[in-house]
C-alpha cells in the first residue's frame, strides 16, 4: 500500500471510514467513548499491540494506547506501526482529529513522521498492470492547522534526504551508473546547493590516482563531485562529509563470487547518504556552512583494469601496492578525504562507505562500525546514534594494527595479507589519507545501508542509514 497523508481543514461527511483516538489515560471525557473505555483498556491484544479497532454507533474507531507508555515514547516507531496496522489490516481510509485528539503538536507530528518514514516503497520498474496499488489514505483534520509549521517543514526535510538517498541505493547498476549519478547530484543546484563536477580528464591532472585506478576497467567515467551549502553568515569552517559512490562493485580482477553480487548496487550507499544529508541541510535552511564530497566509480574486470600488484600514486603523494582489486573503496576515500581536508579545510570530516564485510561479522546490523582520532567527535556522534535508532559502535586504532598495511615495495598496501582485523585496518588505511590531523570519523555502514528484512522505520531494501544520524549529529553540536 503507497500512502496519502493530507492535512485538511474539515472532514466531509461520511469521507473516511475510521477515526483513529490515541488514549493517554482512562479518564476518557467523551461521552461516546467512556461507555466502551473499559473494555479497551482491559483487552488484552490492545495493550500488547498498541492498536484495537471497535465499533461503536455505525462508526468504526482505531484506538492507539499511549496510556501505560512513559514520556519517552518513540511516536516516531508509534507511527511505523500505525502504517503497518492500516495496511495489513486494509484500512484504507482513517482521519486523525487535530482539534481534539490527546497528543501535543511535537509528538503527532513525529508519529507522522513515523507513518511517512515506514510507507516507503521502490517500485518504479514494476509495469503498468503492476503498479495497481492500493493506498492508504491517512486524513490530519483540524480547524486550528498552520499552514506553516516549522516542525514539519523540518520534518519533511529530512524525508526528503532519506527517500532520496533510499532511491539512490534502489536503484540498478545499469540505470545509475557513474554518469548518470553525477548528473543526478546536478540537480540539486536548485535547492541553492554549489554543485562542482571533477571528470576523469580533470582527476587525472589533479593526480587522483587512486580513484581513477579502481575505475579505469569501466565503459562508464570516474567522478569526484562536491556539494556546498553556506548557511551560516560567519566565515566558520565548514563541516565535511565524504561518502564511497561504488556503483557497482564487481570485486574488479579480484573478481567477487556470482552469489549475492547483484546487492552490489548499494555499494555507493556511503555516498548516498552524503547526497541525502546535503539535500536535507538546503531543504532545512541549515544555519551550517558543510561540504558533501562523493567518489563516483565502477569497479569493473575490463582489458583496461587495475591489476592485483599495481602500484597508484595517490592524491596525497602516497604510493599504494593494489594486492586486491577487490579492496576498492578505501582507494576512491583516500584521494577524496585528502582532497577535502586540503581543499575545504574543514573543522571536522566524517566518511561513510559500505567498506567490509568484516563489520558485518563484528556487529551484523545493529550498529555501524566508527573509527576516529578524536574524542569529542566520537562522542557526539555515538550519542546522536542513540536518540534517533542509527547506532555506532567505536572499534580500535592502534599503531600495531597500521604497521599491518606497511608495503615492501610501496608506501602501504590496501589490504592485510596478515589475516584478521580486516575492518579496523581499513581504516588504519584511511587515517593515513588524513594529513593535517583535523578531527576525522569513518563509519562503515556495511551491515546497514540495505536490509533484507523491514526495520523499525523501513521496509525492508535500502535504509537511508545515516541521514537521520548525521543531521541530529548537527543540530545537536552544531547549530
Amino acid at each position: 500500500m503507497n500512502l496519502n497523508l493530507k492535512f485538511v481543514t474539515k472532514i466531509p461527511s461520511n469521507a473516511y471510514d475510521n477515526e483513529v483516538i490515541f488514549l493517554k489515560d482512562k479518564n476518557i471525557k467523551n461521552k461516546i467513548l467512556k461507555p466502551i473505555s473499559k473494555s479497551i483498556f482491559s483487552n488484552k491484544l490492545f495493550l500488547e499491540d498498541n492498536f484495537l479497532t471497535k465499533n461503536f454507533n455505525n462508526k468504526t474507531y482505531l484506538f492507539v494506547n499511549c496510556a501505560k507508555s512513559k514520556k519517552s515514547l518513540d511516536y516516531e516507531k508509534l507511527g511505523s506501526k500505525l502504517y503497518l496496522y492500516l495496511k495489513n489490516n486494509k484500512i484504507d481510509n482513517s482521519f486523525i482529529n487535530a482539534d481534539k485528539n490527546s497528543l501535543t503538536n511535537v509528538q503527532l507530528e513525529k508519529l507522522l513522521h513515523g507513518v511517512q518514514l515506514k510507507s516507503y516503497n521502490f517500485q518504479i520498474y514494476k509495469s503498468d498492470a503492476m503498479k495497481k496499488i492500493k493506498h492508504t489514505n491517512l486524513n490530519v483534520v483540524g480547524g486550528n492547522l498552520k499552514k506553516t509549521n516549522l516542525l514539519r517543514d523540518k520534518l519533511s526535510a529530512l524525508l526528503q534526504g532519506i527517500f532520496l538517498t533510499r532511491d539512490l541505493v534502489s536503484e540498478p547498476g545499469n540505470i545509475l551508473h557513474p554518469d548518470e549519478y553525477a548528473k543526478r547530484i546536478m540537480k540539486l543546484r536548485k535547492f541553492g546547493l554549489k554543485v562542482t563536477v571533477y571528470d576523469q580528464k580533470k582527476l587525472k591532472k589533479l593526480g587522483f590516482n587512486a580513484l581513477l585506478g579502481v575505475g579505469q576497467g569501466s565503459i562508464r567515467g570516474s567522478y569526484l563531485v562536491t556539494m556546498e551549502w553556506n548557511g551560516s553568515k560567519s566565515k566558520m569552517k565548514p563541516l565535511a562529509f565524504v561518502g564511497k559512490g561504488v556503483c557497482f562493485d564487481t570485486g574488479g580482477i579480484s573478481l567477487k563470487p556470482a552469489k549475492f553480487m547483484e546487492d552490489m548496487t548499494y555499494d555507493m550507499a556511503g555516498s548516498a547518504t552524503v547526497v541525502g544529508l546535503m539535500k536535507t541541510l538546503a531543504l532545512r535552511k541549515s544555519k551550517i556552512n558543510a561540504v558533501g564530497v562523493v567518489g563516483l566509480v565502477e569497479n569493473m574486470p575490463g582489458g583496461n583494469a587495475q591489476r592485483p600488484g599495481d602500484i597508484v600514486k595517490s592524491y596525497s603523494g602516497q604510493t599504494i601496492e593494489v594486492l586486491n582489486t577487490d579492496a576498492e573503496g578505501r582507494l576512491v576515500l583516500a584521494d577524496a578525504l585528502t582532497y577535502t581536508e586540503e581543499k575545504f579545510k574543514p573543522s571536522l570530516i566524517v566518511d561513510l562507505a559500505t567498506l567490509t564485510g568484516a563489520i558485518i561479522v563484528a556487529l551484523g546490523s545493529e550498529y555501524a562500525g566508527l573509527w576516529s582520532n578524536n574524542e569529542k567527535l566520537s562522542k557526539q556522534l555515538f550519542d546522536a546514534g542513540e536518540q534517533v535508532d542509527e547506532k555506532v559502535w567505536r572499534m580500535p586504532l592502534h599503531e600495531n594494527y597500521n604497521k599491518l598495511m606497511n608495503s615492501k615495495t610501496a608506501d602501504m598496501q590496501n589490504i592485510n595479507y596478515v589475516g584478521g582485523a580486516g575492518s579496523t585496518t581499513a581504516a588504519q588505511f584511511l587515517q593515513r589519507f588524513i594529513i593535517n590531523k583535523t578531527p576525522w570519523a569513518h563509519l562503515d555502514i556495511a551491515g546497514m545501508a540495505f536490509s533484507k528484512y523491514a526495520g523499525a522505520l523501513n521496509s525492508g531494501g535500502a535504509t537511508g542509514y545515516g541521514v537521520r544520524l548525521l543531521n541530529k549529529f548537527i543540530e545537536e553540536n552544531y547549530e
